[in-house]
């Protein structure tokens, strides 16, 4: 049987994405989801096209609607849940770090304060406070932008 082009590049995309830090079994099934010309597909359709257990989909949609990036959906007159990713999946993905960094920044302002601005670990955490309230403002921006020119 020839290896199937769409599959390869499934496993290679969600490669990149478990780098960065996504879990791996989340990373195939967004990834499958992005490739699928209507965005959707049951669990049990995940599970099969990807060689999988119902139970390793059932925890990475999990994983996956927590996260913002799917969303579980049944059309009019069907049994089974449906998960799809929307177009802007990436732009919902972006907007939840945003937070991450909000929380991050916050704990870095705290620990600052706690250990004093003149101690090497205080003036360290205000540094890295700066450091991600500037993320924060620039990323405001290119979203704006995008948002525009979409």
């Amino acid at each position: 049987m020839a290896e199937d082009p769409v599959a390869h590049y499934v496993e290679r995309f969600a490669l990149l994405m478990s780098d960065a830090g996504m879990p791996r079994m989340p990373a195939r099934v967004f990834t499958k989801l992005l490739v699928t010309d209507s965005g959707k597909a049951t669990a049990a359709e995940l599970a099969q096209s990807l060689r999988v257990s119902p139970a390793a989909v059932s925890g990475a949609v999990r994983y996956l609607e927590q996260m913002g990036l799917i969303s579980r959906g049944r059309d009019p007159g069907q049994r089974r849940d449906h998960y799809s990713v929307p177009d802007d999946a990436w732009f919902e993905a972006i907007m939840n770090r945003d937070k991450v960094l909000g929380a991050w920044s916050v704990a870095m302002s705290d620990g600052a304060t706690l250990l004093g601005p003149d101690s090497p670990a205080g003036r360290r955490l205000t540094t890295s406070h700066r450091f991600f309230e500037f993320l924060r403002t620039e990323m405001d921006g290119l979203l704006d932008q995008w948002r525009a020119q979409r």
